[in-house]
């Protein structure tokens, strides 16, 4: 059962979520009609006001909102801790809204800034013309954004997935691999799309085209159940890109099914560095992304006085992390490469000969 948030009850009494919020918050004029019509569309939908955010509001307590997607996934809840953490310790609280996609995140916003939020973190993957709609929805609260385009004209604290695409993508080819399958997270994620299309154009710098594609939903799950389509053609891979460690612990299960060795005759890179990849069996090579540091710059730069100034946007490196789920080229691969180039090879000589 889905949360009633302040928009609901806004929806039905027919009235802004402003109205509301001033209901809510006993301010004056309000006619005693409007705020009738609010009382009884929150008895009906049993909407109960966040009663110690706005004891915090009347203590002048700082309070920042972050709207987040599933804290089950290990990026959204390293950055919602460190959020957390620095606030705290910079004697600020935060109100956390977790949405299901990026159509709740108006409602968020709205509920949010009802319980006087001075400021809103928004990691969610949006399109710059969402981002743009909830930017402007927030207005005067200034909003930093960690899940868009670097080109969004809204404020923004993002990592470079091009390096990172980059930098997976040239460790494996520095190995001597040249069959390169891909498995991206989900075609609706910013971040999931740019890693996607740095490794494809590394690959085209080095003139190859990726061997495999797939695309999971983040889960263990789906990279087990991708990483089985990826290793089910006639011909294995080298090594795979994978967009985040959780997918890629779910393909490196679909290799030990198989009897495929990891690195022996495949290598698999990841993308996060989650706590648990260098206990991965074996230890997994992956791109790292300091998500406690952006948890941390995102607070510094909203309890800053100047970030209601001009659009404020920055890009975080990522490094390689070189595990043991790697390893350089074998002669067993390049002979087995040699070997199905040759059959290839029997099989379009033999038709040429049955049609003469």
């Amino acid at each position: 059962m889905k949360a009633i948030t302040l928009y609901d009850v806004a929806l039905l009494a027919g009235v802004s979520y402003q109205t509301v919020s001033r209901v809510i918050n006993d301010a004056e004029h309000v006619s005693a009609r409007t705020r009738e019509k609010v009382q009884q569309a929150m008895a009906e939908l049993h909407y109960v006001p966040n009663r110690g955010a706005q004891q915090l509001a009347g203590k002048r307590t700082r309070t920042l909102g972050l709207i987040t997607t599933d804290l089950a996934l290990h990026a959204p809840s390293q950055i919602a801790s460190a959020v957390k953490t620095r606030a705290v310790e910079k004697g600020a609280s935060v109100l956390i809204s977790m949405v299901e996609n990026p159509q709740r995140c108006q409602a968020a916003v709205q509920e949010l800034l009802a319980q006087r939020v001075e400021a809103l973190v928004v990691n969610v993957p949006l399109e710059e013309s969402e981002a743009a709609q909830l930017k402007a929805l927030a207005s005067p609260v200034p909003v930093l954004f960690l899940d868009v385009s670097p080109e969004a004209k809204v404020n923004s604290l993002v990592f470079d997935a091009a390096q990172g695409a980059r930098l997976g993508a040239e460790h494996l080819l520095a190995l001597g691999h040249r069959r390169i399958a891909l498995l991206s997270g989900p075609e609706s994620s910013v971040s999931a799309r740019a890693r996607r299309a740095g490794w494809q154009r590394a690959l085209v710098d080095a003139g190859l085209a990726p061997a495999g594609e797939e695309s999971g939903d983040w889960s263990a799950a789906s990279g087990y159940e991708k990483g089985h389509q990826l290793l089910s053609g006639a011909e294995l891979p080298d090594a795979i890109l994978v967009a985040n460690d959780q997918m890629a612990l779910g393909v490196m299960r679909a290799c030990a099914e198989k009897g495929i060795a990891v690195p022996g005759q495949i290598s698999v890179v990841g993308f996060d560095d989650t706590a648990d990849s260098a206990w991965f069996s074996p230890p997994l090579t992956t791109v790292r992304q300091a998500f406690r540091e952006a948890g941390e710059q995102s607070v510094e730069w909203l309890l800053a006085p100047s970030s209601a100034d001009a659009c404020w946007q920055k890009q975080l490196p990522v490094t390689l992390v070189t595990r043991h789920s790697t390893a350089r080229r074998t002669g067993q691969q390049a002979s087995r490469e040699d070997l199905a180039q040759q059959l290839k090879s029997l099989a379009i000589l033999a038709e040429q000969l049955a049609r003469q």
